[in-house]
């Protein structure tokens, strides 16, 4: 079959590309950013879903396609994404197009519980995806999974490692039970439904055997990357309000964190869900996580993926605010200090100029780190310009490096959290 994948180099929507590939299908994968799935064995389409509003947008990428799996989804509004363009407008377009295009069957992934309460933007939209493929006449299969968990991790699957790693287990208020289902399970299902003859026109949960809370979920992670157990660290509600809040802040920036806003009224009804249909249907036995996770046992990389999580959010905190507030520093408090600095080089009526130039290029860097879709040119900027400012440094001013508080060996550690921070930029 040639099986068309939106949303092709997410979490779900990889590891059925990676499936259906195995298995001999033609696969198609539409992706936004096209170095994102640049080593994969199938073609890659490069399209902007949120701009995707049109069937005759999806129209040309149609042709010849047996099937289509939509895996595309946005946790919220950010200056990239829109959860109304990408799931239901985008989402209503691709539908339309499979119609008339004589798609003979679409896989489309909403969400667990969208169906029966709406509590933010993210689950109405979604819900309102589901309508519009529901009211077309096409063979449709609606899969609402809860969290999905699996080995790739991306989302709410690598907050719980990251959150696994830290000294104090902090325990979010206001948050319901989840029924976690595993990844492996869900592109099982989606092969299933894959298959000619199989069942269509249907909506289906795709839900875990056990209820568990988040505390519940990160301490078997703990478990399972071989830590000892940690006190709980319950956070006050206006603590939690806090971190949404930053999450909403970074997500303007262009990141993607789990903590948003949309993900608090989320979880605070949970991800409980019925599998019976599900298991009735399919046949499958859903894995519990504690299941998953020892068939598949913790290894070093884990351990330094979990660590990771939590120091990259205080990298990028630290990288900007270090550039930006030197530049600043040098623009005002320090600019006398810059300025005799400058003239003990010899730098004469230079001086003042240079030390601007010199700050507003600090600010610059700090900028293009903070913004994510620049933040690698801005890390190599850093880079770039620290060697620069050593390299001339070293020349005007050689008796620095013996200076008690070292400020040029200090430089040294900078240009290397760097390139740490070149090394754990990707997030997919």
């Amino acid at each position: 079959m040639r099986i068309l994948v939106v949303g092709a180099t997410g979490l779900i929507g990889a590891s059925i590309c990676a499936r259906l590939v195995s298995e001999g299908h033609e696969v198609v994968g539409i992706a936004r950013c096209p170095r994102a799935n640049a080593a994969r064995d199938y073609q890659t389409l490069v399209l902007d879903m949120a701009a995707a509003l049109r069937p005759e947008d999806w129209l040309p990428h149609l042709t010849g396609v047996d099937a289509v799996v939509n895996c595309a989804g946005v946790l919220q509004d950010s200056p990239r994404e829109k959860t109304g363009q990408v799931h239901r407008d985008a989402a209503a377009a691709l539908f339309r197009a499979c119609a008339r295009a004589g798609v003979a069957k679409v896989i489309h992934f909403s969400a667990m519980g969208v169906d029966r309460a709406q509590p933010s933007s993210f689950s109405a939209t979604k819900y309102a995806g589901d309508q519009a493929l529901m009211a077309l006449d096409l063979d449709w299969i609606i899969l609402r999974p809860s969290v999905v968990l699996g080995r790739p991790v991306f989302g709410a699957s690598a907050l719980f490692r990251g959150l696994a790693s830290l000294p104090v287990l902090p325990s979010m208020p206001d948050t319901g039970r989840l029924q976690v289902v595993q990844l492996e399970d869900v592109v099982s299902t989606v092969l299933f439904f894959l298959n000619p003859g199989s069942p269509s026109r249907l909506a289906l949960e795709l839900a875990g055997p056990e209820q568990l809370t988040m505390d519940e979920i990160v301490g078997t992670f703990r478990r399972w990357l071989g830590w000892t157990p940690v006190p709980r660290l319950a956070l006050p509600g206006w603590g939690a309000r806090i971190l949404y809040r930053l999450g909403d802040f970074a997500a303007m920036l262009g990141w993607r964190p789990p903590m948003r806003t949309n993900a608090a009224r989320e979880i605070a009804r949970g991800a409980l869900g019925d599998p019976s249909d599900w298991i009735s249907l399919t046949g499958m036995r859903p894995q519990s996580l504690a299941q998953f996770l020892a068939l598949n046992p913790a290894t070093v990389q884990e351990k330094w993926f979990a660590g990771l999580y939590v120091t990259k959010p205080a990298i990028f905190v630290v990288l900007p605010f270090f550039w930006i507030m030197t530049g600043v520093v040098s623009l005002t408090t320090g600019y006398g200090n810059g300025i005799g600095l400058m003239q003990s080089t010899g730098a004469g009526m230079l001086s003042a100029p240079a030390v601007i130039a010199g700050a507003l290029a600090d600010i610059v860097v700090g900028a293009l780190i903070a913004w994510r879709p620049t933040a690698r040119k801005g890390l190599y900027a850093g880079i770039a310009l620290s060697l620069f400012y050593l390299i001339v440094g070293t020349f005007l001013r050689p008796d620095l490096w013996n200076e008690p508080l070292g400020p040029f060996l200090k430089v040294l550690p900078i240009i290397v959290l760097h390139f740490v921070a070149l090394a754990i930029l990707e997030e997919r």
